[in-house]
């Protein structure tokens, strides 16, 4: 069956119309807590910006000689919405070709997408955390300040927690639906298989 089954087709169309989602919505979230911050601190990374407490932050990390977070040094911004807008096409075109090979392609660009993503974030996140001012007012011997990637961290007196917001998360149950459709077509395929 090199047709995918109409459920799959309807499935892939529908993975790749919620991640318009991401274009309205955060994807990812910092958030730090120290006893003087009670409520958290908290940045939201948009696909073309940044927001929260970005002042804030910037003012407690210039001390220990961070950089000072602008949206104008993530080139991604820029690139990132097309790249989007290129992926959710080719979905919306996969779903209307309705081949196998087209949805697994699809599938194959939504992991390598999301893996770049995570890549560049923790990339970032090193950069970030490691080169750090010299003559920063507060140095702390062999400490490096890298956000965790997924989870929590104790960086100084701070917790600091990374994780997908709401756009992310529905981009990753957009991908989870891609899956789910490829694998009903294999089962329905199996099944037909049998059943000749």
């Amino acid at each position: 069956m090199q047709k995918l089954h109409p459920l799959s087709r309807f499935l892939i169309a529908i993975a790749s119309l919620l991640m318009i989602s991401a274009y309205f919505l955060p994807i990812w979230q910092i958030q730090m807590w120290a006893p003087q911050y009670p409520e958290w601190l908290h940045m939201k990374i948009w696909i073309n910006n940044l927001s929260g407490d970005i002042e804030i932050i910037n003012g407690l990390n210039h001390y220990i000689g961070m950089k000072y977070i602008r949206v104008e040094m993530f080139p991604e911004f820029i690139i990132m919405p097309w790249i989007l807008a290129g992926i959710i096409a080719f979905g919306i075109i996969a779903a209307l070709i309705g081949r196998k090979w087209i949805g697994w392609a699809f599938l194959i660009i939504l992991i390598l997408a999301g893996i770049a993503g995570l890549l560049d974030f923790y990339l970032w996140g090193y950069d970030y955390g490691h080169n750090l001012d010299p003559t920063a007012a507060i140095k702390v011997p062999g400490m490096s300040y890298q956000p965790p990637l997924i989870g929590s961290k104790e960086l100084l007196n701070f917790i600091a927690y990374s994780a997908p917001d709401i756009g992310g998360w529905l981009m990753a149950v957009a991908g989870f639906m891609v899956i789910g459709a490829l694998g009903w077509h294999h089962y329905q395929e199996r099944k037909n298989f049998i059943s000749h």
